[in-house]
């Protein structure tokens, strides 16, 4: 009887750091370090999370409470969470809880620990998302100082590049790098300084004005899409990089949103498919992390009936000359980490348009059976069809070496 191969090492193109507690302490000018990100351990008073929207209130230090480890910032104060880092804990002991690094397994935010916990789940390299500046950078866009927040900003890509994907890594991780999203000269700016060290993917919101920022409709977004046009940068977008998860009502339970959180990937997507910047910029390419696949073909069927019969009235004539599910051909990737169903419709999404992940060390992440999970929703498919979804594409958009390395 023949048998499956089995699956090639993983590239994942949606993992997260914890940063370390002195990224910004060791980095910023010291005018700034009583009001720059630091780390201070003190109880939690409340927190809740309903309606998509998480509200931790820090206690006085050496109050009453369970003891966390708080990232403070001028007047924000976020906690670490067991959400932030749950692997290596039962489903069922993964609560929304403050935890301190002693608490976090060291894969979390250590660069030795983490390839470790990578070969454990068969993972050769991964590009990751950033925690406390949040999906994409819009902690430093919330901030009250600008230039601080820049500093912040350049400073966390000075570590993303530096340290965590330093020579320690061995090239197994990716840098992805954040931008000033408040300005879109200076995005662009940071950009191409990063794309001049090798940095091949940037992140960005997927719906802006969810952050009081303009739309893709827009052309305010155009000088730092013409960078990302010109190096070659993808724009990744991660599922909650709007401040604004998917939910239904102000009390819905995470469960509400948990099920749902490809929306906004959904509804972002048509933006991007309807606002005619593919071709305005024929080079970019964005990305969906953590928002799975199996939603994409209608999208794209329903988004090419509207261009066909509606692009009239519908405010696309003009801009958009292609079917929307040509351009995403061409320029949208979708990332998944268990979706059967959007593998057994791969022919309606595109191979080359899937790239996988793990989501280490989130509660949905798959470690350390990523590879147990890929082989048995893949092994229907053909050994060359795999290895493009668990590495080959990925390899080609992030510009990685042929054996799925980073290069600065």
């Amino acid at each position: 009887m023949e048998t499956k191969p089995t699956l090639p090492p993983i590239i994942s193109v949606d993992d997260h750091t914890v940063e370390p507690p002195q990224v910004w302490q060791d980095r910023l000018p010291k005018k700034y370090l009583d009001i720059g990100p630091r780390i201070v351990r003190a109880p939690l008073k409340e927190m809740t999370f309903l309606g998509g929207r998480f509200k931790p209130v820090m206690g006085e230090r050496g109050g009453d409470g369970p003891i966390g480890d708080w990232w403070v910032y001028e007047d924000l104060h976020r906690p670490l969470t067991r959400l932030d880092t749950a692997v290596g804990y039962d489903r069922d002991e993964i609560k929304l809880e403050v935890i301190t690094y002693e608490q976090m397994r060291k894969g979390s935010y250590d660069v030795p620990a983490r390839l470790a916990d990578m070969d454990v789940n068969h993972v050769q390299s991964a590009l990751c998302f950033p925690t406390f500046p949040r999906f994409c950078g819009q902690t430093f866009t919330e901030a009250g100082d600008h230039e601080l927040g820049l500093l912040c900003i350049r400073a966390y890509n000075d570590w993303m590049v530096e340290e965590w994907c330093g020579p320690s890594a061995r090239g197994r991780l990716i840098p992805l790098t954040l931008i000033p999203l408040w300005d879109a000269e200076l995005a662009a700016a940071e950009v191409r300084r990063n794309a001049a060290r090798g940095v091949r993917a940037v992140a960005f919101s997927e719906i802006p004005p969810h952050l009081g920022l303009p739309s893709v409709h827009t052309d305010a977004w155009d000088p730092f899409l013409a960078a990302c046009d010109e190096t070659g940068t993808v724009v990744a977008m991660h599922i909650g990089s709007s401040s604004r998860m998917p939910s239904t009502s102000a009390d819905a339970p995470p469960a509400v949103g948990s099920t749902i959180t490809f929306a906004n990937c959904c509804f972002s997507m048509v933006d991007w498919l309807m606002s005619g910047k593919f071709e305005r910029f024929p080079n970019l390419k964005v990305m969906y992390a953590e928002g799975q696949i199996g939603w994409i073909p209608y999208i794209l069927e329903r988004a090419d009936v509207v261009w066909e019969e509606n692009r009239g009235w519908g405010g696309v004539a003009d801009k958009v000359h292609r079917p929307p599910s040509e351009l995403f051909a061409e320029h949208v990737y979708g990332c998944f980490f268990d979706d059967a169903f959007g593998l057994r419709n791969l022919d309606a999404i595109g191979l080359h348009n899937v790239l996988y992940e793990t989501d280490y060390p989130h509660s949905d992440s798959t470690w350390p059976k990523s590879r147990e999970v890929g082989e048995a929703q893949m092994g229907h498919l053909d050994a060359e069809v795999v290895e493009k979804i668990v590495r080959g594409n990925a390899i080609e958009l992030l510009q990685l070496t042929p054996e799925g390395l980073w290069t600065p």
